[in-house]
């Protein structure tokens, strides 16, 4: 038999916590600016960085749910914060990301003054080599053909999958960031493109950073292969064709490429077009050619580039395809997932006319959250979700200032919400 001094003090316990919580004073402006400045300053994409930037969400999920005016005044702080980051050179020419170093060599060409777009051209190269002055040469007249600013990095290791080795990644997309602070550009017009090696990291990073990318134009390179015992290929690496549902992709190949043979990049437009017929979508183009071996595409790169120059990124789509490859990726178009689990696979969708969201995914969500804001769904009302058909959650979305910060990331208006539903906590 229970007896009732043996429930006392976990009662009183409860009682004094939830006293303390109703009684915790709202934070400050001043500490609230403070944060905001705080989070903006650390890097984001490593485990430290994470930590503390989680850290500081939650000191602001005690401020109270935003109105339009105050939705107004902190996208305005934070728009600042961000535009006080670190920026590039503007000049052409060759440029040290770390001065101090002389480590993290990128080169900027094309159009420097008012660029209408980014282009991020990646060199070939592999175990030992690899020069971004040859893909500068080889694609920086692509970008001023297209009014472009060009931004030409040399992988950090020189490996044979250099553009995803230690750290060059990370360190790509914070060339995006500061380029696009650099010259005020169009987020909805960043591309990639290369050659080689560089046709691999257009493929990878495109495919890991879908969400971000209005094109892709990868050349005699593909994603890396996966072969059974055997030595036969059977597919191509894991988080890459998933996630380029709303990114439109020009692949090209020559037959008769010793360097890289065609198989791989068949492979990848197999995978893409299964997915096309299991979810719909995929844009893409496979473009083979005979005769011409390990070279650039017929007509230069300005032709080949421009098959998809005129193309915007669908920043918001209804339908998103995820399978996360990377853990300090943690946003992926309206998806939100705090610890994502990589090589598994989130089907998500809108239905603007029950004001819902429907996932699908054999995967474990904890974490998982839809990112919200009126443009996707009608807030004054009671947003639904669906996994595999259940529903999961029914509320009405609070806008929220640590939503908006931590969606904000560069102050991408594309990506930027005001509201999550949690699928799973």
């Amino acid at each position: 038999m229970f007896r009732l001094h043996s429930l006392a003090p976990a009662l009183l316990a409860v009682l004094v916590a939830s006293a303390a919580l109703a009684t915790r004073d709202e934070p400050s402006t001043k500490d609230v600016k403070s944060w905001i400045e705080e989070y903006v300053a650390l890097e984001g994409r490593d485990a430290e960085g994470m930590a503390r930037q989680d850290e500081l969400l939650a000191l602001l999920a005690d401020v109270p749910p935003l109105d339009d005016r105050a939705i107004k005044s902190w996208s305005k702080e934070i728009v600042k914060r961000w535009g006080k980051g670190p920026k590039l050179e503007k000049k052409g020419g060759r440029h040290w990301f770390w001065e101090d170093a002389n480590r993290g060599l990128y080169i900027v060409a094309g159009e420097t003054r008012r660029p209408k777009g980014l282009f991020i051209g990646m060199h070939g190269g592999g175990e030992g080599s690899g020069d971004a002055g040859n893909a500068a040469g080889s694609w920086g007249h692509a970008a001023s053909a297209h009014d472009w600013v060009g931004i030409f990095p040399e992988v950090l290791e020189k490996t044979e999958r250099g553009w995803t080795d230690a750290g060059t990644e990370e360190w790509v997309m914070e060339l995006v960031e500061r380029a696009c602070r650099t010259w005020k550009i169009d987020r909805d017009r960043v591309y990639f493109g290369g050659h080689s090696m560089g046709g691999y990291g257009t493929w990878t990073l495109g495919g890991h950073h879908a969400d971000r990318v209005a094109g892709l134009t990868p050349s005699a390179g593909a994603p890396t292969p996966v072969r059974n015992a055997a030595g036969e290929l059977i597919d191509v690496e894991e988080g890459v064709v998933p996630n380029l549902r709303n990114v439109p992709i020009v692949i090209y190949q020559s037959d008769d490429d010793r360097n890289v043979p065609p198989d791989a990049n068949r492979a990848a437009v197999q995978a893409l077009e299964a997915a096309r017929e299991e979810w719909g979508g995929y844009d893409f183009t496979y473009w083979e050619v005979t005769g011409r071996g390990h070279d650039l595409p017929p007509g230069g790169t300005p032709e080949f580039v421009g098959r998809v120059a005129d193309r915007e990124r669908n920043a918001r789509p209804d339908k998103v395809v995820w399978q996360p490859a990377l853990t300090w990726k943690r946003q992926f178009y309206w998806l939100w997932w705090d610890a994502p689990v990589q090589g598994a696979i989130v089907v998500a969708e809108l239905d603007r006319e029950a004001n819902a969201v429907r996932v699908e995914s054999e995967a474990d969500l904890s974490g998982l959250s839809v990112l919200l804001d009126d443009e996707l769904l009608d807030l004054s009302r009671e947003v639904v979700v669906f996994v595999n058909g259940a529903e999961v959650a029914r509320e009405v979305p609070e806008r929220r200032l640590d939503v908006l910060l931590r969606t904000s990331g560069g102050v991408d208006p594309g990506r930027t919400y005001t509201a999550r539903v949690r699928v799973a906590d």
